[in-house]
């Protein structure tokens, strides 16, 4: 019982920390995110998402940068799409 409540408590403290740390490690970076190491790892070889290897090796992210890089690529809803060609419809009827 006293090692369960001990690994919530690891788990709580750890999950606390990642949210509130401005910078976070590859490790931290590809739990916040829900991808796998090595999905991460191509998107920084390929240069595609945002990084800092202050010292040549270990990567670092920023949270602030991930968090626009991961908003990127908005994809309407169906209404919002409606609403875009009923306003096209309106002003192409009106020339």
């Amino acid at each position: 019982m006293k090692e369960d409540l001990q690994q919530v408590a690891d788990m709580v403290a750890e999950n606390v920390l990642l949210c509130t740390k401005n910078m976070l490690t590859a490790e931290e970076t590809a739990r916040y995110m829900g991808v796998s190491m090595s999905h991460l790892y191509k998107l920084t070889s390929l240069g595609k998402i945002p990084h800092y290897k202050p010292k040549g090796k270990m990567c670092y992210f920023n949270r602030a940068e991930l968090e626009q890089w991961l908003q990127r690529n908005r994809v309407s809803t169906e209404s919002e799409i409606s609403e875009q060609a009923a306003r096209y419809c309106m002003q192409n009827g009106r020339r």
